[in-house]
């Protein structure tokens, strides 16, 4: 019998793939099916775990590590005492992973805000084309929400998130909603905490209704400029907040720190 040489590719196949992983890709495969069958639909409630797991004879563990994937990437959220729903909406993504990876590669404030620029300007633009009454309804109340909660940051903080997905949704194009969320995501988390310092927000609510009021009026131009100028204004207003926690830090210098 002919002997298959050490270096063969049949000698160095990989080993077969945990169970487990094997299992968890079923549930995420099966969700996918029922999705592309139009069986489920943004807002649909998924069956049960223990439902789930005896259709596909796995365990109620594989279906949860599934299910915490598919959150993941923004296809289905828990609600509590409620269950697992197909996200309704633009589809968004979790924090966390982007946080990491931010972090791993050091991308720059700046970079971040320059790719900021350049997603939402154009969309601001593709709004004024785009927007139903519906979409103008919807940052009418995002911007009236500011001005009602400016003694209120958090609360602002909410309405300016939402007015940016508004804009998103009014573009007609849900790639750039899914790119502009990913990009928000990493900027909430540092303006929640630096925003109750913020004594401006009259000032941020006036950048937001010339925007809007862009938008209403159809003028792609308007609505490009209105929105560089804000992101830039934005932009400047957070490093010169990163600067000021680096100078106060302590065993700091006085001098400011590198962008994080």
């Amino acid at each position: 019998m002919t002997q298959v040489p050490e270096e063969h590719p049949i000698r160095r196949a990989k080993p077969p793939r945990d169970r487990h992983a094997v299992a968890v890709d079923r549930v995420t495969a099966h969700v996918r099916t029922l999705i592309d069958r139009g069986e489920l639909r943004p807002g649909d409630r998924l069956p049960p775990e223990r439902e789930l797991a005896v259709q596909l004879g796995v365990s109620r563990p594989t279906v949860r590590t599934s299910l915490r994937s598919l959150a993941t990437m923004g296809v289905v959220q828990s609600r509590q005492g409620a269950g697992t729903f197909i996200t309704a909406g633009p589809p968004t993504l979790a924090s966390e992973p982007l946080d990491l990876l931010a972090a791993l590669h050091h991308l720059s404030r700046d970079g971040l805000f320059e790719a900021r620029r350049v997603l939402e300007v154009g969309t601001s633009a593709l709004a004024a084309q785009r927007a139903s009454g519906e979409d103008l309804a919807a940052l009418s109340e995002e911007v009236t929400g500011m001005y009602a909660s400016i003694a209120e940051p958090l609360t602002f903080l909410l309405h300016d998130v939402r007015f940016h997905r508004a804009i998103a949704a009014a573009s007609g194009n849900p790639v750039l909603g899914v790119l502009i969320d990913m990009l928000g995501s990493l900027f909430y988390e540092r303006r929640r905490e630096t925003i109750q310092r913020d004594t401006d927000l009259r000032r941020t609510a006036d950048a937001h209704r010339k925007i809007y009021q862009a938008i209403r009026a159809r003028d792609r131009e308007a609505a490009s400029k209105a929105m560089n100028e804000h992101l830039r204004d934005a932009q400047a207003a957070q490093t010169s907040e990163a600067a000021r926690l680096d100078s106060s830090a302590p065993g700091s210098t006085g001098l400011p720190g590198p962008a994080p």
